[in-house]
């Protein structure tokens, strides 16, 4: 269940930085709340998980689901670049997730 928690928690990172983007420098009162929102559940989710996973595991985890998942966010909604090197290194980030979790307990 813990991994369900860590996944959750990273999918709300996701939430919170794209709102952050949103938010226009917290000038927009619903996505700065969202962002809010997003980010509270995003650290108590992360909290429960840890109780269960490594510390280290679990915050790498999750940064790098937030990281990947905030840059394919910026690439479909905001236009971002979506060069070679760029995906590339995400897929290496995705590779190293996925050992990090094969490696746990």
């Amino acid at each position: 269940m813990a991994w369900i928690y860590l996944i959750v928690a990273g999918l709300f990172e996701i939430g919170f930085t794209s709102c952050l983007k949103l938010s226009n420098n917290f000038t927009n009162i619903k996505w700065s709340t969202a962002f809010f929102f997003c980010i509270i559940t995003s650290f108590l989710l992360l909290n429960k998980a840890i109780q269960e996973i490594p510390i280290g595991t679990g915050y790498a985890v999750w940064t790098g689901i937030g990281a990947v998942g905030t840059v394919v966010m910026g690439i479909l909604l905001f236009k971002e670049p979506s060069d070679f090197w760029r995906i590339f290194f995400i897929f290496t980030l995705i590779a190293s997730i996925i050992g990090l979790k094969l490696v746990s307990k």
